[in-house]
């Protein structure tokens, strides 16, 4: 029987949060344009990479992580650049790890700090202090780890919750020498990718480090509470916020939603009249050229329409 029983309280703004989170989730599973897309992905990745390395004082940034990711050569101290190519590595397997193996953390430690640590992937065996708090024993280390996971597969908890819970946890045991935050924030999102495959489209670790100051008051907060209520709220706060920015960050060339009333008249203007231009369909239906266009799309998507002739002549056929 697992005897660590992670103590916390559900708040109103625990389950507020909660609530608008999955509402949220489930009107972007049924929408095309937030479905999983490898540019948007690749995009939030680098966001992602840049934030959770930030947070730990390394400042290559998005430009120079996106150049490391291509193959180029960039200019960064030893530690830097190695720290860089550990991180894009460890989240490389986002989709392999099994949230609730200790083992595949381990592993995604062994490929973080592989370049920084002689003991990557192995706990630590010296005492550490974070601030005011004392961290367990390393004797003791390998037992709270295993009982932290037992936790993580047998509770019944909401996996949101659990990420978070899980997160704190950790950083309170800070089971390694060297990594301990940028592998507490990649298990949430491992967590809750695994939970839901949208959160591998959501940078929040870059969100955390925007609000960095409030995240180590979070984890403070906790500590000092003896519980990870505060923790908790924080990080649902961050996800949230997540959702709400990609909802604003969707590539120009990705279509987005359109009333299918709309699309309707469109092939209806265009079964009667082939040679209709762009400017004549926007002036018909009252939109602007670049939303006709985007309807166009959505079109020749859904394998309802093609073009046999120049944007600007029209020629037009249906399907």
């Amino acid at each position: 029987m697992n005897s660590y029983d992670p103590p916390y309280k559900i708040t109103s703004k625990i389950l507020n949060l909660s609530t608008l989170i999955s509402e949220e989730l489930t009107k972007l599973q049924f929408t095309d344009t937030f479905k999983v897309n490898p540019m948007l992905r690749k995009k939030n990745r680098i966001k992602t990479l840049a934030g959770t390395l930030e947070i730990e004082g390394n400042f290559l940034g998005e430009e120079k992580i996106t150049s490391i990711i291509e193959g180029k050569r960039v200019l960064g101290s030893v530690k830097e650049l190695a720290e860089v190519r550990g991180a894009i590595k460890a989240y490389e397997k986002l989709d392999e790890y099994k949230y609730d193996e200790l083992k595949d953390l381990l592993l995604a430690h062994k490929i973080l700090m592989d370049e920084i640590l002689t003991t990557a992937g192995s706990f630590r065996s010296v005492n550490v202090q974070v601030g005011t708090h004392i961290a367990a024993q390393p004797s003791i280390v390998n037992d709270l780890m295993i009982k932290l996971f037992s936790w993580l597969k047998d509770s019944d908890e909401h996996m949101l919750l659990k990420s978070c819970i899980f997160h704190y946890e950790f950083e309170f045991i800070h089971p390694f020498s060297d990594g301990n935050g940028r592998i507490g924030r990649l298990w949430q999102s491992v967590i809750l990718n695994s939970y839901n495959p949208i959160f591998s489209l959501l940078p929040t670790e870059s969100i955390v480090r925007d609000h960095q100051e409030e995240y180590y008051k979070a984890i403070e907060d906790s500590t000092e509470l003896g519980e990870s209520t505060p923790f908790i709220e924080f990080m649902l706060e961050m996800i949230w916020q997540s959702i709400q920015n990609i909802k604003n960050d969707v590539p120009i060339n990705v279509p987005k939603n359109v009333p299918l009333k709309r699309l309707d008249k469109i092939v209806e203007i265009i079964a009667e009249n082939r040679d209709i231009t762009i400017a004549e369909l926007s002036s018909l239906l009252e939109v602007t050229d670049k939303t006709i266009k985007r309807d166009i799309s959505k079109l020749k998507e859904q394998d309802r329409l093609i073009r046999v002739g120049s944007l600007k002549s029209g020629y037009w056929k249906n399907l």
